[in-house]
């Protein structure tokens, strides 16, 4: 499986963004696909997944602002990101975890594939 991630940039507070992960190759009939987030010097950290069912998961740190999404048809997943602070700025990742388990979801160690990143800037 190989994730394409696309769609970062620069934008000022309050701006949006919407950020683009398509798969190929391998597509597995239960997944769950996520959004990954790490900042200069700090740790890749959970921002938010999203199962096949629909059912999705936010860090509190977004949860209201941004929202996931996915098109199976097309094997993409994106993220709306709306309300943008300087805080979200960041190199994002998409990943996808072809076996997966509900408690261990937010977990970066759970992902078995990973897109190449995306950043993601935000002036004030």
């Amino acid at each position: 499986v190989q994730l394409q991630a696309s769609g970062g940039g620069l934008v000022q507070a309050g701006g949006s963004l919407k950020l683009s992960c398509a798969a190929s190759g391998r597509t597995f009939s239960r997944n769950v696909m996520g959004w990954f987030r790490q900042a200069p010097g700090k740790e890749r950290v959970f921002v938010a997944t999203i199962w096949r069912s629909g059912t999705t998961y936010y860090s509190d740190s977004v949860k209201g602002r941004f929202t996931i999404s996915r098109d199976d048809a097309k094997n993409t997943v994106y993220l709306q990101m709306d309300s943008l602070k300087p805080e979200d700025t960041a190199l994002y990742y998409c990943a996808l975890d072809s076996s997966p388990i509900f408690s261990t979801q937010f977990r970066v160690t759970s992902y078995n594939y990973w897109g190449q990143g995306t950043q993601v800037t935000v002036s004030s």
